[in-house]
């Protein structure tokens, strides 16, 4: 296994779209044991092959306390949404930046598995948010995206200042 560059905003390949799996190779079963080691040794609850440079339709997800509950959704689709919850979201594509975002409690989706079969998972709470905010990523959006143009404004201003300070 590989520990993957996870790409950092604003990159613009964090805008791309991804493109649905076809069929279920090898190569995806690297990506994702790959994605899974990356997720895992960046501290994260959740990747999104866009996060990695990768624009196919995977996603990995694991919201354990105990990091053994692992959720690999290929070709994710959200079929039933409800409620609403605000949730403090971060993004490993966006270290250290967490704020507010508004979205369905309740959801259905529909993916395959790493053996090619479809199933459905009905999600509440923190797997739900993360569930939505990885497709995102997979649609070529950033959580920050929901914020005012003044909110992300100023992110963009802390981001720009911690690399000037890296730099130095």
């Amino acid at each position: 296994m590989a520990i993957l560059k996870i790409l950092q905003y604003p990159d613009e390949r964090l805008h791309k779209v991804a493109v649905p799996v076809s069929t279920i190779t090898d190569e995806i079963h690297v990506l994702v044991q790959n994605m899974t080691e990356t997720m895992y040794t960046a501290t994260g609850i959740g990747l999104a092959a866009t996060q990695v440079d990768v624009h196919q339709r995977v996603i990995v997800i694991d919201v354990s306390e105990t990091r053994d509950q692992l959720h690999v959704f290929i070709n994710p689709e959200i079929i039933a949404s409800e409620g609403e919850f605000d949730y403090q979201e971060g993004c490993l594509s966006l270290p250290g930046i967490f704020e507010k975002v508004k979205r369905a409690e309740n959801i259905s989706v529909r993916a395959m598995n790493l053996n090619g079969d479809l199933f459905e998972l009905d999600a509440s709470g923190l797997l739900a948010i993360c569930i939505q905010h990885e497709m995102d990523h997979l649609m070529g959006k950033v959580f920050i995206e929901y914020l005012s143009q003044l909110k992300q404004s100023r992110i963009r201003s802390k981001l720009r200042k911690r690399q000037r300070d890296a730099k130095s």
